[in-house]
């Protein structure tokens, strides 16, 4: 059931959510954090009481694991983010210890170098690993994000270790030495929406291929690899059901998650394919839509 555009809060009749959800899965930017990246304080008192409530929250971002600090105090027991849309589960009290990687093997993202270029003259290329991210000398670069090397898609996804490469000859022994949990592409000229179309059918059968940014950019993941892949696996090994759990996005990049939780919403200033694919609609990330609706879960619980 889809809430009518505007809905802040569901009443009991006309809730979407599970009697007793165990999990709220929710995206961070455009959706837990406000346009300024904060948490709200209203935000931290809802996910505390969520988890005393006895309902895990996990973090599923297409963040990097450097980039939690802004909301690793606000995991509580279990610790858990699944981070790079899906690509790594990482351990926030221990300082971003991956725990788990669904790598993209480094042939195949050649590959998809090959196809996008082809398909889009003009794509820049930058390569995420476990150990830091690594740029083509054009990639627009991330201001906090220095790069860990520098040089073509191709001599970074050959590269044998995380302080530099030695170019192919050199580390053809060691490719996989590193695992890789994404690769990002950029376009200058195309419309976000629209490069994310041209680069599915250029290699949509070779990878993952999303978005999550306000501008052309691309996050490419291995095949089968999402946010909703790997918090399903979570989930499956706490003995929680998708009918179970609560999700929050914005992006396409949480369309899978959306659409797998039993119960999902879209953030007022959401993606219009969220938007239509969600099941309920709460207000914005500004307007602290996740907390709005976790408080009206715990206060269902406490009215049974």
């Amino acid at each position: 059931m889809t809430l009518p555009r505007g809905s802040q809060t569901p009443s009991d009749d006309d809730s979407p959510l599970p009697a007793r959800p165990r999990l709220i899965a929710t995206d961070l930017d455009g959706t837990l954090l406000h346009d300024d990246k904060s948490v709200s304080e209203r935000t931290v008192k809802a996910l505390t009481a969520a988890e005393e409530a006895g309902i895990e929250v996990f973090f599923v971002t297409g963040r990097p694991a450097r980039w939690m600090d802004i909301v690793s105090d606000y995991v509580h027991g279990h610790g858990m983010a699944i981070c790079a849309n899906g690509a790594a589960v990482v351990d926030l009290h221990s300082d971003g210890k991956l725990l788990r990687s669904r790598p993209l093997d480094r042939t195949v993202a050649l590959d998809v170098v090959r196809a996008l270029r082809d398909a889009a003259p003009g794509t820049t290329f930058a390569v995420e690993t476990a150990t830091g991210i690594h740029y083509e000398p054009q990639y627009p670069r991330f201001a906090e994000d220095p790069a860990v090397s520098l040089g073509t898609a191709e001599e970074l996804l050959r590269a044998s270790g995380p302080d530099a490469y030695a170019g192919a000859a050199d580390a053809a022994d060691a490719v996989d030495a590193v695992p890789v949990l994404k690769l990002l592409a950029h376009h200058t000229d195309l419309t976000p929406d629209g490069f994310l179309a041209l680069a599915r059918t250029a290699a949509g059968d070779r990878a993952n291929i999303t978005r999550s940014s306000p501008s052309a950019l691309l996050e490419i993941s291995g095949t089968g690899v999402s946010k909703a892949s790997t918090l399903a696996l979570c989930c499956a090994e706490r003995g929680i059901s998708s009918d179970e759990v609560v999700a929050f996005g914005d992006m396409p990049n949480d369309l899978e998650m959306l659409t797998w939780a039993g119960t999902s919403y879209a953030m007022g200033n959401a993606h219009p394919d969220v938007l239509a694919a969600a099941s309920g609609r709460t207000v914005t990330n500004n307007e602290d839509g996740v907390a709005v609706v976790i408080e009206e879960i715990l206060a269902r619980q406490q009215r049974r």
